[in-house]
């Protein structure tokens, strides 16, 4: 297969430019071995810091080099997590959402590169400023949690001029080659993907939910702080979430204060009914880029093909004539 050689691939020496997105639900240590095992970067999804589930996804990982991510403002009051994900010498730490500040002396002092994850200009600066040696520029299209704020078309290009030979990498309604060689085209060094490996045969969510996400379009989605009210811990603003909008969302998006008003009874309603397994309540993160999903892969499959169409448009297909 063609090799897309970039700063991304260079640092990470990996065959192609492709991350795991470190998704806490969904990105166990068999999917991120798969990525890499097929020339990307696999990073387990370590979530809220939870110690003990982080271990165990780490042994399935095996021998395979793989990054670790955290949600960095969940991590504030777990001391040692970081350094605990250091000792076993990642390919890369991953922080978003939050100060990641406080953890960067640690990393640098370990050799593990910083990824920061931003969807701002004014964080992709911060992160610049502090040492981070990959920037990801996640779009509001971006399933899962993000900021209602920049679409991926605008902000990766203004976060590759501010970054310098920093490789930034998009995120944001990525799914398929398509999304690869326009990442690159505006001078990203590769994509993180992560509602496409949802779909994927190692995902840790169960059957119906990938199935959901093969059935879903992308109007389907919505921005939503709903599910996190349901859920704990909460999430503090101003993160949101990308989700398939169900019942959940339609009952409350637009009364989120009749929401927080009801909380205590809500959240068991909501409880009781992802615990029968009522269909349109519980959620399913999911972004934009849905639509072209049209099946569940295995992770090293979906690596290979979304490489072989990036190739396929950036040196064959033409759809436009030099006159």
């Amino acid at each position: 297969m063609t090799r897309l050689e970039t700063a991304l691939t260079k640092l990470f020496d990996i065959e192609h430019p492709i991350l795991l997105a470190p998704m806490g639900s969904n990105s166990g240590g068999a999917m991120a071995s798969a990525v890499t095992e097929a020339g990307g970067l696999g990073i387990i999804g370590g979530g809220y810091g939870d110690r003990a589930s982080l271990e165990a996804e780490l042994e399935k990982a095996g021998n395979s080099r793989v990054g670790i991510g955290f949600i960095t403002w969940a991590i504030e009051d777990k001391p040692g997590i970081v350094g605990a994900a250091l000792e076993r010498s990642p390919a890369a730490l991953f922080l978003s959402f939050g100060d990641h500040t406080p953890y960067v002396a640690e990393t640098k002092r370990a050799g593990v590169p910083l990824i920061c994850q931003v969807q701002t200009l004014e964080q992709a600066r911060v992160a610049l400023q502090s040492g981070a040696d990959v920037i990801v520029a996640q779009g509001q299209e971006a399933g899962g949690h993000g900021m209602t704020a920049r679409g991926t078309l605008s902000l990766v290009p203004a976060i590759v001029d501010l970054a310098g030979a920093v490789p930034v990498v998009a995120a944001g309604g990525i799914a398929d080659g398509r999304g690869l060689a326009a990442a690159l085209m505006l001078g990203a060094s590769g994509v993180l993907m992560g509602t496409r490996f949802c779909a994927a045969e190692e995902s840790l969510w169960k059957p119906e939910m990938k199935a959901d996400i093969v059935a879903a379009q992308g109007d389907d989605t919505v921005r939503t702080s709903v599910f996190d009210l349901f859920r704990d811990p909460s999430w503090p603003a101003p993160f949101d979430g990308r989700a398939i909008g169900n019942a959940s969302t339609e009952k409350w998006r637009d009364n989120v204060a009749g929401l927080q008003a009801n909380l205590e009874t809500e959240r068991s309603a909501y409880d009781a009914a992802v615990e029968r397994g009522d269909p349109g309540t519980k959620v399913v993160w999911a972004g934009e880029g849905v639509d072209l999903i049209d099946g569940v892969l295995p992770a090293g499959t979906i690596v290979e093909k979304t490489v072989a169409e990036a190739v396929a448009m950036l040196t064959e297909k033409k759809t436009y004539a030099l006159t």
